[in-house]
């Protein structure tokens, strides 16, 4: 069989590569001003703002009900359909039919509310719809997808602002939280990294320092800790998790914060193989936001140090290959409390937060402005291949077994083996993508390079038992957090 290639979404690849890399550039503004909001990029390439927090200038804050669209296209924000909630400090998950889960958050202080409510964002119609309620009202908590297709929620601050153990899962297939292990420590503002093998690690807590990580084992349920510690920062000082992101090497690397001043205080880097913490370099900011890049590196935005004058470094790349950071282009505006997801085109979008000047957090000043970060290497996302090459229609998809193509003639059926073709990988890389058929997650067993075929990945997966049958039932991949185009495949 001849496989032929898709069109690779290319709008603004014209325009990222225009711009001088390693810089930031403004794009349109928000239609509203917000900081501790969510960010995430749909299938379709626009990316969701929902909720946060607006404090008018010398005014007490409140949270926010609104949404809006970033298109990329167009470097443009539209109004969409409010949540049902106004929330803060909430989550927001993609799921694998291309819903976003929004889940909890508020204030959760004195008589400020906390939410357990949860709602479906669906971008066909631009709606919230609410979904079932989480077992507990919390903020500043974890939701991991799991390659089960449950969303596991983790931690987080209970009425009162106390931080917990306790955990659940969202299953999408009916709507409902469960509770599922408790985690080994109390946990707030902390960290989860879904692992290669599946397992998710958590590090750190936000208001006081846990020295630990621990482990979430989908299969059992169950929580376990993990033998290293944070390694403790100069004159034996305990240091705090501020993020942390998985690599393509599959180690963690998270940036650390001085649990006494709130300075920055280093990073380190976490090995699933040997349990062990190591340190990994300085860092010069406090960092908000840490986003992998489709060349391996990492970038880190925050905000300078408090003592250092305006206009301090506020934007760092992280290189695992040195293992070390290094300056990149300041943001046009210093902030913090922002968010920043990665587009299809390799740019990263920045967006909101709360202005700062002179090196300290102006609380009472939220920002509508929004920018563009344009990476050294651009890559655009992922791309499954089509029969017809045009990254529409039939997917170029192999029965396992014979290698003949999947066709209505020649269907799929749930529990088989098909291998997948497509573009976008990372040569090496250990973080397996995710691929969505019918909307439900299918375990992928294999993944790289395609024997024989220069330039083409390929991925081997199991058709999900309880799959919609049809001619043309979805497939889609997800791969270091941007979704692929969409192609068709046969079920019967």
């Amino acid at each position: 069989m001849r496989l032929r290639g898709a069109v690779v979404p290319v709008v603004l690849l014209g325009i990222a590569r225009a711009q001088l890399p390693g810089t930031f550039t403004p794009t349109g503004d928000m239609t509203t001003a917000r900081s501790g909001h969510t960010q995430t990029l749909l299938p379709n390439g626009t990316v969701l703002i929902a909720g946060g927090r607006y404090q008018p200038l010398q005014s007490p804050s409140f949270s926010l009900a609104s949404a809006e669209l970033y298109d990329p296209t167009t470097g443009t924000f539209t109004a969409t359909g409010s949540m049902t909630t106004p929330r803060q400090w909430h989550t927001a998950t993609l799921l694998p039919d291309g819903k976003v889960l929004i889940a909890g958050g508020g204030n959760c202080i004195t008589s400020d509310p906390c939410w357990a409510s949860a709602e479906l964002y669906d971008p066909s119609s631009g709606t919230f719809t609410a979904t079932g309620k989480m077992t507990a009202a919390r903020r500043a908590f974890t939701a991991t997808l799991l390659n089960n297709g449950k969303v596991l929620i983790a931690g987080g601050d209970l009425p009162g602002a106390v931080a917990t153990a306790s955990a659940e899962l969202y299953d999408p297939s009916t709507g409902r939280f469960t509770a599922t292990g408790q985690m080994t420590a109390a946990r707030d503002n902390h960290t989860a990294s879904l692992l290669p093998d599946g397992e998710v690690l958590m590090i750190g807590s936000g208001w006081w320092p846990v020295p630990g990580a621990e482990l979430y084992d989908p299969e059992t349920g169950a929580f376990r800790s993990v033998a290293g510690t944070i390694p403790s920062g100069p004159f034996g000082r305990p240091r705090t998790t501020q993020m942390s992101i998985l690599l393509t090497n599959g180690k963690v690397l998270t940036m650390l914060e001085d649990a006494e001043s709130g300075n920055p205080a280093g990073a380190a880097i976490y090995d699933p193989a040997n349990s062990v913490f190591a340190p990994a370099g300085e860092t010069a900011a406090l960092t908000t936001t840490a986003t992998l890049l489709p060349d391996g590196t990492v970038l880190a935005t925050g905000y300078p140090l408090l003592n250092t004058p305006p206009g301090g470094l506020n934007a760092l790349r992280y290189d695992p290959v040195s293992g070390a950071f290094y300056p990149t282009g300041d943001m046009t505006t210093p902030r913090a409390g922002h968010s920043a997801t990665l587009l299809l085109d390799g740019a990263v979008l920045v967006a909101g937060g709360q202005l700062v000047g002179g090196g300290v957090p102006c609380c009472d000043t939220t920002l509508s402005a929004a920018e563009l970060y344009h990476p050294p290497v651009v890559i655009p996302a992922p791309v499954l291949f089509s029969l017809s090459g045009d990254g529409r229609g039939s997917g170029a998809i192999l029965h396992a077994t014979n290698q003949q193509v999947v066709s209505p003639d020649n269907p799929a059926a749930p529990g088989e083996v098909l291998e997948i073709y497509g573009t976008g990988l990372i040569d090496g890389g250990v973080i397996p993508p995710q691929v969505a058929i019918g909307g439900m997650m299918a375990e992928v067993l294999y993944f790289g390079k395609a024997p024989g075929f220069e330039g083409l990945n390929q991925i081997n997966v199991r058709v999900p038992a309880w799959v919609t049958r049809g001619d043309a039932v979805g497939v889609r991949m997800n791969y270091l957090s941007r979704p692929s185009n969409e192609v068709t495949i046969a079920v019967q």
